[in-house]
Parts: C-alpha cells; sequence; structure tokens
C-alpha cells in the first residue's frame, strides 16, 4: 500500500513539473508569436501599401550605347513597375507607350563611359534612379513606387 502512495506521489510530481514546463516554454511561446504579429500588423498599419503592390511588366526596350566612334553595343532591358494599388496600375497601363518613350528619350546616348558604363558594365543602380526619376515624371510620384529591372543585357556591336 506504501508503494501506491509512493507512486501515485511521484506522479503527481511528475505531471506538475511537465504542465508547468508546457505552460512556460510552450504557451509564451505562442504569445511571443501573436504579439510578434500584432507588431507586424501595426507595421502595416503605418505604411499602407507594404506587401501590396501591383506589377506592370513592359515591353523590352533596346537601347544603343553610343561613344566617341558611334554605337560602340546594344542594351536590352525588361523593366516592371512596382504601383502602389489596382488604379495606379491601370493608369501605368494606358500610358504605357508614353512611358516607354520617356524611357527611351531618356536613356538615348546618355548610356555611354561617363553616365552609367563602368569598365564596360551598366551601372544597374545609376539605370534604376533614372527610370524611377522618369517614371515619377510621366506617372506621377505616388502611383510608382520602384522600377525593377528583371533582365539587363548588353552586346557589343
Amino acid at each position: 500500500m506504501r508503494m501506491v502512495f509512493i507512486a501515485l506521489g511521484a506522479l503527481i510530481v511528475l505531471g506538475g513539473g511537465a504542465a508547468g514546463a508546457y505552460f512556460y516554454f510552450f504557451q509564451s511561446a505562442e504569445a511571443s508569436a501573436v504579439d510578434t504579429i500584432d507588431d507586424h500588423k501595426d507595421d502595416k498599419k503605418k505604411d499602407d501599401h507594404s506587401g501590396h503592390y501591383e506589377f506592370v511588366e513592359l515591353d523590352p526596350l533596346i537601347l544603343p550605347i553610343v561613344d566617341n566612334n558611334g554605337v560602340s553595343q546594344t542594351v536590352s532591358l525588361v523593366v516592371t513597375l512596382e504601383v502602389v494599388d489596382a488604379e495606379a496600375k491601370t493608369k501605368v497601363e494606358m500610358i504605357t507607350p508614353r512611358l516607354k518613350d520617356a524611357f527611351i528619350q531618356d536613356m538615348y546616348g546618355v548610356l555611354n563611359k561617363h553616365a552609367a558604363l563602368k569598365g564596360g558594365v551598366i551601372q544597374v543602380d545609376v539605370l534604376k534612379k533614372r527610370l524611377n526619376a522618369v517614371s515619377a515624371r510621366v506617372v506621377g510620384e505616388d502611383a510608382v513606387h520602384d522600377v525593377l529591372l528583371q533582365v539587363v543585357q548588353q552586346r557589343p556591336i
């Protein structure tokens, strides 16, 4: 009979320890995960467009690189615009020809060793800054969030 009470006491102590460990480790982890999710929701409220951008892919642009001897190579670009919402997406899709024209006018003849090339390789950050400025001017600063370069290819002539 004494062994039964000792076994029952040991079972209660082990069960209490296991329950305490469960509530300490697993419940606090779930609570912190919920707190983290709530924190991210608050961050998204601060930035209304966080993670909810629309994308508009433009047709490829083919531009020459002009130097003192004429055209030395061609550059092919596939540009995608990251816009803030569906309304901005339809606006960009409607004025896509105007936007492509503005890109070509801005970069035509500018892609050379002094403006956007370093050692014969295009500096993508310079290119992105120019394309962002042009898209903000044509579409509006509040419509286009970023210009994404999907493909950049250089071919010597």
